[in-house]
């Protein structure tokens, strides 16, 4: 479970394009796309993914959101946490602890 202090690197088989504003990740096994589990991340979602490098915490992120988007710190911290907690279920990325 994510918590402010977690730090989270991408996982080698996400393919990750960014449209727009909005990024496309999509799982690759064995250099097939899994089509059934592609991932599409919202502005919110995609300005974290971002910074999602192996070295920004959790805390550090939610701190760079509230600053980018103007939203309040708790707003910001519930969905970060929420956000890492699922990418993290979906094998999307990996907690660097």
């Amino acid at each position: 479970m994510a918590d402010l202090d977690s730090v989270f690197s991408k996982a080698p088989g996400i393919v990750s394009r960014k449209t727009g504003n909005e990024y496309v990740l999509v799982p690759v096994i064995d250099n097939i796309a899994d089509m059934n589990s592609v991932f599409i991340l919202n502005e919110t979602g995609a300005f974290i993914w971002e910074k999602i490098d192996g070295e920004n915490t959790v805390g550090e992120i939610i701190e760079k959101l509230v600053t980018e988007f103007d939203i309040e710190k708790e707003t910001a911290t519930e969905d970060v946490l929420s956000f890492f907690n699922r990418m993290k279920d979906f094998l999307i990325i990996s907690d660097k602890r």
